[in-house]
């Protein structure tokens, strides 16, 4: 019987960016990717040690980019802004855990986000087409919903994106689905795939941009368990139907990934891999995973693309 835990490789040069290098920063994690002009960018959290004006720690989120992938340079500027716009989005800060997502020639990024005063997180879209500049669209999630995804495409005709709503804030993380004509208005809201259908995924599951495959939309999830010792973050896989993509048509029952490694065990945020998304080769049959290690560093693992769908499929 095949094992879906052996199929992602840690790159031996891991971690690939971690705070030790950056001084004055004080975490460093969940990186969002995507290829953009032949470089791998990605969107990284952000913690510096010096606080801001209301004394919390807030997440920002900044640009690394990499030629081949492995070397990347972490930029020192803040890539997202919304201090200086109008209500509300004056009022938002820690913007952490992007996923980005290319449709046609523009990346759309949906952020959550905190605002002063309000304690629910809430998705706020932009976009951006050379990394170098952001623009703000609209808030897209209701409160409560952290890790939002769209879709690389439109389905029959309309925009799709996946949502966590309610998780993170003492109740469990579900995948639930919703549709749009334009990207701003949304509804259709449908659940996809409950928290709790494995161990490792007990407390709650969140989803990341869906990838195209010719067997469905692959989605890489993470999952989170809570023993006797303490919280654990897992990575795992489902799979949607291409034209009903709120039907899971296959789900990895065993984890792709866990903490193992000292580097994923032990940090600011101890025993944990998260990702925000993944880079697909269909022509080499790889997947690129970058995921963050305990708030403290970036790491990549790699494994075959065709593997995980056929672990989806046989739910192994």
């Amino acid at each position: 019987m095949k094992d879906a835990t052996r199929i992602l490789k840690r790159h031996s040069g891991n971690p690939l960016i971690q705070i030790g290098d950056h001084p004055g920063v004080a975490q460093i994690y969940n990186p969002s990717p995507v290829m953009y002009n032949g470089e791998t960018i990605l969107l990284v959290s952000v913690v510096d040690h010096k606080t801001v004006k209301t004394g919390r720690d807030v997440g920002q989120t900044r640009i690394a980019r990499s030629r081949d992938g492995i070397h990347f340079e972490l930029g020192r500027e803040n890539f997202i802004d919304m201090g200086t716009m109008q209500y509300p989005y004056n009022l938002t800060k820690h913007f952490i855990d992007n996923r980005v997502t290319k449709i046609g020639d523009t990346y759309y990024i949906i952020t959550p986000v905190m605002m002063d005063g309000f304690d629910s997180p809430v998705g706020v879209l932009g976009k951006t087409g050379d990394f170098a500049s952001y623009e703000r669209i609209e808030i897209i999630t209701q409160p409560r919903n952290r890790g939002a995804s769209l879709f690389p495409e439109k389905i029959n005709g309309k925009y799709y994106k996946l949502d966590r709503p309610g998780g993170g804030d003492g109740g469990n993380g579900d995948i639930w689905i919703s549709a749009s004509p334009d990207l701003v208005h949304w509804g259709e809201f449908k659940p996809v795939l409950a928290a709790n259908y494995k161990f490792w995924n007990m407390m709650k599951i969140g989803p990341t941009p869906p990838i195209k495959t010719d067997k469905g939309w692959l989605d890489i999830i993470h999952g989170v368990f809570t023993p006797a010792g303490g919280t654990y973050y897992y990575i795992g896989a489902m799979l949607l139907d291409p034209e009903q993509p709120w039907k899971v048509i296959g789900k990895t029952s065993s984890y792709l990934l866990k903490p193992e490694m000292d580097y994923e065990r032990y940090g600011n945020c101890d025993n944990t891999v998260f990702p925000c998304g993944a880079i697909a080769d269909c022509d080499k049959d790889e997947l690129r995973l970058y995921y963050g290690a305990c708030d403290s560093c970036i790491c990549l693992a790699t494994g075959s693309l065709s593997e995980i769908v056929e672990a989806c499929l046989q739910e192994i």
